[in-house]
């Protein structure tokens, strides 16, 4: 019993030091607020409403955390997961219309392994209802790593989803698999008739982008039709991209990361055909999910890119002039924790979710 509550003591004078120390950043001052802790990976999160937060746990369950109660509540209805190192529920994101409506990627369990899927349901009480597969990718295997995966929405009635290499590197540079891609579907599924390689017999009509290996980030920014993602790259090599349509973006022919044993990757760190990163980062902060902050709670973040880091520790701010990075910034490095997840709130403020199981806001 005194073992609990010494636990239960640390644990709440660790919140309340985080909390209460004040952090700058372009003369901005913030808190970092842990709202709730749970004990899986929180791999990622949404807002129903300015009260709800829907989340998922990488182990395959999904919840509601209430703003207001500060109570968790499991959502049943989740779709069966392949939970195996870095797969199990990913992504998760509500229809900027329909906000009952909830996309989910994750890894689906197949005959050889698995592959990334996604699908969507309503959210109704605690309870996710007529949930319907739209699409699985196709180069499953048993690795258990490089699943991606990211949704977002562009406003027109499209979603794109980043999907991994799976450690099967070659086929992120072939057009018959969908590892290594980043893909672009209407919202019911199908395919949008102005995809790249429609008209490529040879090559999956969902693809919008390849040449990737493990891009866990994707934003799309609507005032400027952009599409942004970041990948981890090997040791070292990390990389922000701007994604255009039909692009190869090199992996694993061009790389400016390393083996984690020490050789070198590919042809080099640049080919004729081949898209350059806007920005690498050797040695790896490993990014995870990136957005675009919209709030106003801090004015001079507008439009500023936030990464969240695992291996880096930090959640990264880089400032945008056109399609160039012009400055960057380390926030909460001496949290030490393990960034998954990044995303601007309602209510203005920037959430934030961790490996070890945090939701937490800077307000």
């Amino acid at each position: 019993m005194i073992s609990l509550f010494c636990s239960i003591l640390l644990l709440v004078s660790s919140v309340s030091v985080a909390a209460d120390k004040v952090y700058t950043s372009e003369g901005q001052k913030f808190t970092f607020e842990v709202l709730t802790q749970q004990k899986d990976v929180i791999w990622g999160f949404d807002f129903l409403n300015k009260d709800q937060i829907i989340f998922t746990e990488r182990g395959g369950k999904l919840k509601l955390f209430d703003l207001k109660t500060k109570a968790v509540t499991e959502v049943s209805g989740a779709p069966k997961v392949w939970s195996k190192g870095q797969g199990g529920l990913l992504d998760v994101r509500v229809h900027p219309k329909d906000k009952n409506k909830v996309y989910l990627a994750y890894s689906e369990p197949v005959a050889d392994g698995s592959m990334t899927a996604v699908g969507f349901g309503t959210v109704e009480k605690n309870k996710l209802v007529n949930f319907k597969k739209i699409f699985t990718g196709v180069g499953s295997n048993d690795n258990s790593i490089h699943f991606g995966s990211r949704i977002d929405f562009d406003g027109k009635g499209h979603i794109f989803v980043s999907i991994g290499d799976r450690n099967d590197r070659d086929r992120a540079q072939s057009l018959e698999f969908h590892n290594g891609k980043i893909i672009r579907l209407k919202e019911d599924g199908t395919v949008p008739s102005d995809n790249p390689f429609l008209k490529n017999k040879k090559a999956r009509p969902e693809i919008w982008s390849y040449g990737h290996r493990n891009p866990q980030g994707l934003v799309y920014h609507l005032e400027k039709n952009e599409l942004w993602s970041s990948e981890m790259g090997p040791r070292g090599g990390d990389e922000l991209n701007l994604i255009t349509p039909g692009t190869n973006y090199g992996w694993p022919v061009i790389t400016f990361g390393r083996e984690y044993y020490g050789p070198k990757i590919g042809e080099g760190t640049a080919k004729k055909g081949m898209e350059q990163p806007v920005v690498q980062w050797t040695p790896s902060i490993s990014p995870s999910a990136i957005t675009i902050y919209t709030g106003s709670a801090f004015p001079k973040w507008k439009n500023n890119i936030f990464m969240a880091n695992l291996s880096g520790e930090h959640l990264r701010r880089l400032k945008i002039d056109g399609q160039k990075v012009t400055a960057q910034e380390e926030l909460l490095s001496d949290l030490s924790l393990r960034f998954r997840n990044v995303r601007t709130g309602p209510d203005g403020f920037l959430y934030i979710s961790t490996d070890d199981g945090k939701i937490a806001r800077l307000k």
